[in-house]
């Protein structure tokens, strides 16, 4: 079928205004997180917990000790008339740097949808499009997760900052013009196993992104006198490693489904089920990085820093993926140059 160009350049329009509302949202994010003090010593600051619990379930006033990150009463101290002025004006900002969010989320959909009805097809044939749907996933996601976490919304700016990158890496280096994909991906199996494969990359990114934030956190509070200008403003590590672990298990079942729908299609299309492809290989090295961070948390009660650097790994495998594998190397992949 014809490419419609009008609906083809209007795509290109909401996808180029998304990229710029993200990046206004992205100041307003950086004034709350530079000013936005009480905000974050909620989050931050030690917890007091009653531990000392006798037998028969009645605390001990004698036994009572201070437990980091808990939920009780905050050690942060109380804030001056001025700091709390400041900082309401601070989550002012933070809740126009949501508002612009979402508008851009609109936005950002309706470039994909455009990009859809502009070629009569699934809006994810090319790596430009592919890199356009996983980058309204990722932010879909942490919008979610802001409805769950509202204290960690200063870290928006941290979330938007990889996000903006990839809409103009995919908006300048690899653009391509509206046109129907190549008869090899003409099949239903595009819509599912690719789909899947968007959906779990792009929620891949925010549990990422809060697991180096996790790692620059425990750097700090090692050594205070690095990472201070950062670490400083961010979270408690418990609320980062929290937000890593319960995006990443809603994430992983989906990139399973993947997998196991892209070894199908293979099978369909080359007649074999596994081959060794590079893509396929760097993708089930993802899954069982993945897999090793769930158990290790599951069954060895694995938090902190280990649990963090598995999760870092899963994701920097999954970039590799992305950008390497088809941009680089030469494997059964790499027609068209599809995600």
């Amino acid at each position: 079928m014809p490419v419609d160009e009008t609906l083809s350049r209007f795509s290109d329009w909401s996808y180029n205004t998304a990229t710029l509302i993200y990046v206004l949202a992205m100041v307003f994010f950086a004034v709350e997180q530079a000013f936005g003090r009480a905000g974050r010593l909620r989050t931050a600051a030690p917890r007091r917990e009653l531990v000392g619990v006798s037998a028969s379930g009645a605390t001990d006033p004698a036994t009572l000790t201070p437990a980091s990150n808990a939920i009780g009463a905050s050690d942060a101290p109380p804030l001056t008339p001025a700091a709390r002025r400041t900082t309401s004006r601070a989550a002012r900002f933070g809740r126009m740097g949501v508002a612009l969010t979402v508008l851009g989320v609109l936005l950002h959909l309706a470039a994909l949808v455009l990009r859809g009805l502009a070629t009569s097809r699934v809006p994810w044939g090319n790596m430009y499009e592919y890199m356009m749907a996983v980058c309204l996933i990722a932010v879909i996601t942490w919008l979610v997760v802001l409805r769950k976490y509202p204290s960690v919304r200063h870290l928006s700016v941290f979330v938007l900052l990889p996000v903006v990158i990839l809409l103009f890496v995919g908006g300048t280096m690899l653009y391509a013009t509206a046109a129907p994909v190549q008869p090899a991906l003409q099949s239903y199996w595009l819509i599912i196993h690719v789909s899947a494969a968007i959906v779990s990359s792009g929620m891949f990114l925010v549990p990422g992104v809060a697991s180096i934030l996790y790692l620059i956190r425990d750097r700090h509070e090692s050594n205070p006198s690095r990472f201070a200008k950062v670490a400083g403003h961010l979270p408690g590590r418990s609320v980062l490693d929290r937000v890593s672990y319960r995006t990443t298990v809603l994430a992983f079942p989906i990139y399973t489904f993947g997998v196991l729908c892209g070894a199908v299609w293979a099978e369909a299309a080359w007649g074999r089920f596994w081959g060794w492809d590079p893509k396929e290989t760097v993708a089930f090295v993802a899954w069982v990085i993945y897999a090793a961070y769930l158990h290790a948390r599951a069954t060895a009660g694995w938090r902190g820093r280990p649990a963090a650097w598995i999760n870092v790994t899963g994701f920097a495998m999954v970039v590799f993926n992305l950008f390497f594998i088809n941009l680089v190397t030469a494997g059964l992949h790499s027609y068209a140059g599809v995600g």
